[in-house]
């Protein structure tokens, strides 16, 4: 029907023999997506682009932001590690808010254009106020030449661009991978293989844009050359954004179905009101929409599961409301499956995002405690010195490199064992595998640790390349690391895509990156409840400042127990876990069998 009024309107189409799309997109003007003229890897290669130019300037920024704030506004260690753990926490805070705003009111282009202007905004004030106020005397900033004292007004400046930068990229992160998505149907066979692969190119970009900031503009800005990092960074994002609306015509769209928290309020408020009721054994008596109406303007209603009874009595129809039906119905009374099921979902999930938090716990260890330990061994080959930062590398590396090989090999040879079509390990077991890789990166990480220190100058006073074992070792636990993303990070932007209902898909990206924050808390934490247990009895604790003289090796083996535990945990959530039933997708079973665990 909505293909024919499409017809209507264009006759063209109709000649062209055009197909809609059958997951209910729309294009720029409203009308039912066609197939051939929107979305599909015309869409989805410019967005991909996008990701990688904003990824780009985003950690053109962020790589090196701590040591801006100690050679340039001269802050302590202690100071500036607690300002960048703040404006980290603060990104994935407003990714909620962006997320909100797309799912309830904006959609998601329209948040993703809003949040990239500020973004832009936000950079090139950030380069403005670094190039004319804050890097004073001229060449300041390297780590020999000392910036002067700065005003209020010019710190006011700077925390303002960089907080501009964070609501930016906040906003913009958890909309793009699920606008990127939305550019291919799940309802058709070929799009829906499609749309798998975008994920895992999508992270790929994401690694793909940093690795050239924690390189090359790494680099520069740690020699000195701050405002050509924060110009390039803003060059890039600015570029991101033109990019980004060239494919304004061809992208398809979610409509966006209001503010989702009244709907949750309405489903228990109405339940709470009939907790009193008697409940038929099964689904099919509960009030449904007819079709005319839409509570929660979705394109796809959301089929009845069994669990979470209580919600049920929100969809009850008693004899009061059996005589209103046919006038105007009392939302905060009355609710229909779809929208009980929506609330149902997001309780599915959270469990599921719970057990995720300690694997950020592990994979935050990259970006501080792996710097830490490879600072401590030696780092030089003849004159050349190897930054500690710079073995990440490896971890990109490995990204890419286990993307191609899941994608390519690991998907062929499970559904040929299995004879389960083409889509190799459900989003559930990639997410367990990724775990399992992560137990190996800490136990890689700690037997390294445990020859680092049998190799190492104890009694050092400046410790940095005091073990002559070479930095190099440290390669297998990157690349455990980057083998695990790829399995529990584009697993997860999967699941909670594909899990999360219609109205709700950029909140499910949002929860990815709340773990990710979550994770840098929990490592925070864990660290301060170890070193005050370790340090009892004047010890020098686990993670002292030299670590010749602590036990780094056994804080590594401690995350790799805890990711064990949390591994078994997982593993029962994801056996309890019920998918997602949409109205024409789950007819067949296939969406039942690739969740399986």
């Amino acid at each position: 029907m909505a293909c024919f009024k499409a017809w209507k309107e264009d006759p063209e189409l109709k000649e062209e023999g055009a197909v809609c799309t059958l997951d209910g997109t729309v294009d720029w003007h409203g009308h039912p997506a066609i197939k051939t003229k929107s979305g599909q890897w015309v869409a989805g290669i410019i967005i991909l682009l996008n990701q990688g130019l904003i990824t780009l300037a985003f950690f053109g920024v962020g790589v090196n932001l701590v040591l801006f704030l100690t050679r340039v506004l001269q802050q302590d260690n202690a100071s500036a590690a607690n300002n960048v753990s703040k404006w980290t926490g603060t990104v994935y805070i407003f990714s909620l808010i962006g997320a909100f705003l797309s799912d309830s009111y904006w959609g998601r282009f329209k948040t993703c254009a809003i949040f990239q202007g500020i973004f832009v905004v936000g950079l090139v004030l950030l380069a403005l106020s670094a190039n004319l106020f804050l890097l004073r005397p001229k060449g300041c900033g390297d780590g020999e030449i000392s910036c002067g004292t700065h005003s209020k007004m010019d710190i006011t400046l700077f925390y303002l661009a960089i907080y501009l930068v964070a609501l930016g990229y906040g906003g913009y992160q958890p909309n793009i991978a699920t606008f990127g998505a939305d550019q291919f149907d799940e309802e058709d066979h070929k799009e829906g293989k499609s749309k798998v692969s975008f994920f895992s190119y999508f992270y790929l970009a994401l690694n793909l844009g940093s690795l050239f900031s924690n390189t090359i503009l790494g680099y520069f800005e740690d020699g000195g050359m701050w405002a050509l990092g924060f110009w390039v960074s803003a060059a890039s994002a600015f570029f991101a954004l033109v990019l980004f609306l060239v494919g304004t015509l061809r992208y398809r769209h979610f409509k966006p179905t209001g503010n989702p928290w009244a709907r949750f309020c309405q489903v228990v408020v109405a339940a709470s009101k009939k907790w009193h009721v008697e409940m038929p054994p099964t689904g099919k008596e509960l009030y449904d929409e007819d079709g005319k109406e839409s509570s929660t303007n979705s394109n796809r209603k959301i089929l009845y599961t069994d669990g979470f009874k209580f919600l049920d009595r929100a969809a009850h129809i008693s004899s009061k409301e059996l005589e209103e039906k046919e006038g105007k119905r009392n939302p905060w009374r009355l609710c229909p499956v779809t929208q009980v099921e929506e609330v149902k979902c997001v309780l599915r999930l959270l469990p599921i995002w719970l057990c995720t938090i300690i694997y950020s716990v592990v994979f935050t260890q990259m970006a501080s405690l792996f710097v830490e330990q490879g600072a401590a061994m030696k780092t030089t080959i003849s004159n050349f010195r190897i930054p500690a930062a710079g073995m990440s590398s490896f971890d990109i590396l490995s990204v890419a490199i286990f993307i191609f090989l899941n994608q390519h090999v690991l998907t062929q040879i499970v559904a040929r064992l299995t004879k389960s079509g083409s889509k190799g390990l459900s989003e559930l077991q990639r997410m367990g595998v990724g775990l399992v890789i992560a137990v190996l990166a800490m136990v890689a990480a700690g037997i390294v640790e445990c020859y680092r220190l049998k190799y190492a100058d104890k009694e050092c006073t400046n410790c940095e390349g005091s073990s002559s074992l070479s930095i190099f070792w440290q390669v297998p636990q990157y690349a455990f690391i980057g083998a695990s993303e790829v399995f529990m990070y584009v697993g997860q932007l999967e699941f909670f895509n594909a899990q999360s209902p219609d109205g709700l898909k950029s909140f499910g990206s949002a929860l990815c990156m709340t773990s990710i924050s979550l994770g840098n808390y929990v490592s925070s934490l864990l660290v301060s409840t170890v070193m005050t247990i370790s340090t009892e009895d004047n010890m020098p604790g686990w993670i002292p400042g030299n670590l010749n003289k602590g036990h780094l090796d056994r804080f590594y083996f401690l995350l790799a127990a805890l990711t064990m535990v949390d591994l078994g945990v997982y593993v029962v959530c994801a056996k309890w876990y019920k998918s997602i039933k949409l109205e024409g997708r789950c007819e067949d079973g296939k969406e039942v069998e690739n969740l399986k665990v």
